[in-house]
């Protein structure tokens, strides 16, 4: 029994299909040209195409066999019926062909979202209709099924309709047939400025129709629902508003029984539209997935940056642990059974959970770069900030100063301030580096309460300082003066800072001067 659901599931698929692609050749039958499959609006090739695309070689005989039965269903195979048939076969292997071509074209899982692909698509849509039209229109002359002199109209205004028709409703089509793709949909249709933007092309086409003496000079307003959309929302922004307005414009030119032309032309427009939104929602797309790329590695780069304070701070515990396991084992070998060991076993515990504390919060920042909030004093920040640098400050002969600092109280993520800090303290002790032999080398850390219960620190270095060229790009990220730097430091740096509410910037100067404003913890 539960092979028979895997039995079926092909000919259900294949039936859907063909009801569906009967279905919308039947409503897009609008003002055919001499009766034949030549009308100013064809999506029925688009669901075409991907369900080829989709269920690969197994549906070529589906799709060439629902083409011929949408023919003779829809227009009719008169007699003699065979040039019918013929061209109609002619139709479904050109889009046979056309599907086939796609299929090496675009990437397996892409959903149009990107640039290249969506160029590449719409180049071989527009080429491919353009050579089928060619064909399919030739084919019908010399059948026989088509007036003379219709030839060149048919040919424009068959490549209109499939051209507008495939790409505008491919998208769709397209993201329907994706897991990933429905669930966007799902989440954009949910929300209630998807609402607005129906509204919104509602009203920019009763605009655009309203002067009544077919002129249409309001028309370019049709442009603003689908770009508010496409910048809102990105690509599936503009499928939605794409596909909402060419169901409108299609239904208001024959509501208001405009003319083929002015259909053709609304077409045109539509096949505009659809394209400019199409590239900007792949445009804010590939924006959001390169700054969720960039968080992503700043993260990264983060936690390596706090591995190093966190490895400081493992090391009093694992210490602890040493001796407290060394302290349980001298008094069992003496036979100590009392309070004693008691002790130094709760003591063990406690410091076992504070190592497994620590290593948890390095896991949650690698996670999801969640912040810890804790409450300190300002000095015990600033000392082991300091205490992390001072073995290289005495090796390179660099003098380390603690000025007098306000007796504050922070409620922030410690380890992460100290990050911070043990950046800017690395970067002060690389630009005492390039001084020349003889030049005093020293670095200086300072505070200073501001109104509003904020608290200023500033780290200063005699150094080279930074000049205005550098200032404007220094927190840019992948940016590094150094050979081995990755230009994430101060990015890092900054990131941690502001989510703790604060700002963290660099004075130009004749010398380095780095300052972090803080809440303090009355305000935080």
């Amino acid at each position: 029994m539960p092979a028979l659901p895997q039995r079926l599931a092909a000919p259900l698929h294949a039936a859907a299909f063909a009801a569906l692609y009967i279905a919308l050749d039947a409503a897009s039958f609008i003002d055919p040209l001499h009766g034949l499959n030549i009308t100013p609006w064809n999506p029925a090739p688009a669901l075409g195409l991907v369900y080829l695309l989709r269920h690969g070689p197994g549906a070529r005989w589906t799709l060439l066999l629902t083409v011929l039965v949408a023919e003779s269903l829809i227009r009719g195979l008169h007699a003699p019926w065979w040039p019918g048939l013929l061209s109609a076969g002619l139709l479904g292997g050109g889009y046979l062909l056309l599907g086939l071509f796609l299929a090496r074209l675009l990437p397996p899982g892409s959903l149009l979202d990107d640039r290249r692909t969506l160029l590449v698509w719409s180049g071989c849509i527009a080429s491919g209709t353009l050579l089928l039209s060619l064909l399919y229109l030739s084919a019908l002359h010399g059948l026989g099924l088509l007036p003379a002199g219709g030839w060149f109209d048919g040919v424009r205004r068959f490549w209109i309709g499939d051209s507008v028709g495939i790409v505008v409703a491919m998208p769709m089509f397209w993201w329907l047939s994706a897991a990933r793709g429905r669930e966007l949909l799902r989440q954009l249709i949910a929300r209630p400025e998807t609402l607005a933007y129906a509204v919104f092309s509602l009203a920019t086409l009763w605009l655009a129709f309203a002067d009544g003496n077919g002129s249409f000079r309001l028309a370019y307003l049709l442009f603003l629902p689908i770009v508010w959309a496409s910048v809102r929302q990105g690509m599936a922004g503009a499928i939605v508003s794409a596909s909402l307005l060419q169901i409108e414009i299609v239904v208001a030119v024959q509501t208001l029984d405009h003319s083929a032309v002015t259909l053709a032309e609304f077409q045109m427009l539509s096949l505009a539209m659809a394209l400019i939104g199409f590239f900007i929602g792949a445009i804010v797309d590939e924006q959001r997935r390169t700054s969720e790329e960039l968080r992503h590695s700043l993260r990264l780069a983060a936690a390596g940056e706090m591995a190093g304070a966190l490895a400081h701070e493992l090391n009093q515990p694992l210490t602890a642990l040493a001796a407290y396991a060394a302290a349980c084992e001298a008094l069992l070998a003496r036979g100590e059974s009392g309070k004693r060991l008691h002790e130094a076993l709760a003591g063990l515990l406690r410091e076992s959970n504070r190592a497994g504390e620590v290593l948890r919060r390095l896991r949650d920042f690698f996670r999801t770069g969640a912040t810890r909030l804790e409450s300190f004093p300002l000095a015990e920040l600033l000392e082991q900030a300091l205490a992390a640098c001072r073995a290289r400050a005495e090796r390179e002969g660099i003098v380390l100063q603690l000025d007098k600092v306000p007796p504050a109280q922070l409620l922030a993520d410690r380890l992460q301030l100290e990050v911070v800090l043990r950046n800017l303290l690395a970067n002060a002790c690389d630009a005492l580096a390039t001084l020349p032999a003889g030049r005093a080398k020293t670095i200086r850390v300072g505070g200073e309460l501001l109104p509003g219960q904020r608290l200023c620190l500033s780290i200063e270095d005699s150094g080279p300082g930074i000049s205005g060229n550098v200032a404007a790009h220094l927190f840019e990220p992948f940016r590094s003066d150094k050979s081995s730097g990755l230009g994430l430091g101060l990015a890092i740096s900054r990131a941690i800072v502001e989510t703790h509410g604060g700002s963290l910037w660099g004075e130009v100067a004749e010398h380095g001067i780095f300052k972090i404003v803080l809440p303090l913890q009355e305000s935080a």
